[in-house]
């Protein structure tokens, strides 16, 4: 029975300490956050700082805003707590490496929470290509659009900090590293602020991955539509179910959109492109559940999916991207950084 703690009390956190409390393989030691409001009604230990808990912690899930996670972390490591560490590792690439250098030397193990890659067909698209079933991956189109709720940006840090690259599209930067490899160069266009607020709304990015491969990412959260990863996979309570398909990957035999796995086949323009029907592979569990098992193999001695390093590398790509959209004015000069 592992004993698991969880650090901040917001949406996610919250539906972590729902995962634990259902699991049978491990049980809530408590839940740490200053802001005693937070989950009223909720049964269980408070703790307004980590240094109060003085039970035996086997685990602990850090859900809190991503300035604190490194600190937060570090504070983990010093305990001889595994950890469960939020999307993104970190607010930068210096607070990632401290993290990265502080659970290697107290020899604990550290998951990161892209939680995607616990998605069943997730796995079933990664190897779907690595398989060659569509050849040699050339383009990739991903689109990631919705309209957030105002109250979302109302009288809280979001109003000029809540750009959807670190808090959303983090998410499917590192979708497109763990199916198509590592990313080398970006290019950014940001879109007209509709909010009248100086953080980044919308925008286009161009991406270039190691392999020779291109994509391509258009997203906004100032508009309805039914493509992204949440509406599509239906993952998020939160997020209303469209089952629409949000990324398309051709190559040279052929092509997959996801997530429905429609593959394609063909050999030139002159012939029709040929659908192959072929079953989804379907989540057995939430994919925050089966997180959660993965956790507690981490804690035994697994090798984490996503460890810091690798998760430094989707954080590297997000912050560029947002340091180039955040330098542009409003709709305005074309971007161009290349990643070392």
């Amino acid at each position: 029975m592992k004993r698991i703690l969880v650090v901040g009390g917001g949406l996610i956190g919250a539906r972590h300490v729902e995962a634990i409390k259902a699991h049978a393989g491990c049980r809530l030691v408590g839940l740490v956050d200053p802001d005693p409001a937070v989950l009223p009604g909720a049964d269980l230990n408070r703790y307004a700082d980590m240094a109060e808990v003085t039970e035996t912690v086997d685990g602990v899930i850090l859900a809190t805003p991503t300035q604190l996670h490194a600190p937060q972390g570090i504070y983990a490591a010093s305990r001889g707590w595994h950890m469960l560490i939020e999307k993104p590792v970190a607010s930068d690439r210096a607070a990632a490496t401290a993290l990265k250098g502080a659970v290697a030397r107290a020899g604990v193990r550290a998951l990161v929470g892209h939680h995607r890659r616990h998605h069943a067909s997730v796995w079933q698209l990664k190897a779907l290509i690595s398989e060659g079933k569509i050849g040699t991956p050339v383009v990739a189109s991903l689109i990631w659009a919705m309209r957030k709720p105002d109250a979302y940006f109302d009288g809280n840090w979001r109003t000029a900090d809540g750009s959807p690259v670190l808090i959303n599209l983090v998410h499917d930067i590192d979708l497109l590293r763990f199916v198509l490899g590592e990313i080398v160069t970006t290019r950014a266009l940001r879109g007209a602020g509709l909010r009248g607020e100086a953080r980044v709304e919308s925008g286009a990015i161009a991406l270039a991955f190691e392999s020779g491969a291109t994509g391509t990412i258009s997203f906004a959260d100032t508009t309805p539509s039914p493509w992204g990863f949440e509406a599509g996979t239906g993952e998020n309570p939160h997020i209303g179910t469209t089952h629409q398909d949000m990324m398309w990957i051709t190559g040279t035999d052929g092509a997959v959109s996801f997530p429905s796995m429609t593959l394609w086949s063909g050999t030139d323009w002159g012939t029709p492109a040929q659908r192959h029907p072929a079953p989804r592979a379907e989540n057995t569990k939430p994919p925050l559940a089966a997180q959660l098992d993965h956790f507690l193999e981490v804690i035994d001695g697994a090798n984490p999916i996503i460890d810091v390093a690798d998760a430094t590398r989707t954080l590297a790509v997000a912050l560029q991207i947002d340091a180039d959209l955040t330098a542009e004015t409003n709709g305005g000069t074309y971007a161009r950084s290349a990643l070392a």
